[in-house]
């Protein structure tokens, strides 16, 4: 009997644009406790480290977690046009690097930035086939609770965080996708943000990204 070949491939090529995927959420949502998961994931997507003027806080490491750099050499970057979006956030300045964006998307390579809610509505306007996630925690009593463990603010400063991430869950309708971190289940949200890629990477008619 003459075996059937079942090919598991579409007898047409399906379209694949690379994808610029924006996370965001308020203060102590989780974002970079999400993002080291899925690196350490091996995740096929790559990372951009933001440029930041804060102080490096007690375990974080530089080029690593944030490029800690100088308030003049932030205003560098500023003026030859090397971020690709920037915000004044918390008295701190936060930009995204411009070239290793441009750098993957030119390889076809999807690529994955973390920025505040000011840095996402920014980032709609120039670049709205972006594909946008809000990442928020279960409730405004959990943002409250993590924030404090962190140990990381005043008490002005905290009251501060806490009133601004109340405003922030407000702009959840600038995002594409809401992915929800509870407590110990970082997992389960990781998980939430790969199958939004992947489903991404289905559509039919596919984002284009020109930067």
């Amino acid at each position: 009997m003459k075996k059937t070949s079942h090919k598991s491939e579409l007898p047409f090529n399906l379209p694949s644009k690379p994808l610029l995927i924006v996370l965001s959420g308020p203060s102590g949502a989780g974002k970079d406790a999400v993002l080291s998961r899925m690196k350490k994931s091996g995740y096929p997507v790559e990372f951009v480290t933001t440029a930041t003027t804060r102080p490096q806080r007690t375990g974080e490491k530089n080029n690593v977690d944030y490029h800690f750099v100088s308030m003049e050499s932030f205003q560098r970057m500023i003026e030859n046009k090397e971020l690709l979006e920037w915000a004044n956030v918390y008295g701190n300045r936060y930009g995204v690097p411009k070239q290793p964006v441009k750098q993957a998307l030119d390889r076809g390579r999807d690529i994955i930035v973390k920025v505040d809610i000011q840095g996402a509505a920014t980032i709609k306007k120039i670049l709205p086939q972006a594909v946008f996630i809000f990442l928020v925690p279960p409730s405004m009593e959990e943002v409250a609770t993590r924030l404090k463990q962190r140990h990381t603010e005043s008490p002005f400063d905290l009251a501060l965080r806490i009133e601004t991430a109340e405003e922030e869950i407000k702009q959840l309708p600038l995002f594409d996708y809401v992915v929800v971190n509870k407590r110990d289940e970082i997992d389960l949200a990781v998980s939430d943000i790969k199958a939004i890629i992947t489903a991404e990477r289905r559509r039919v008619a596919p984002r284009e990204i020109s930067l």
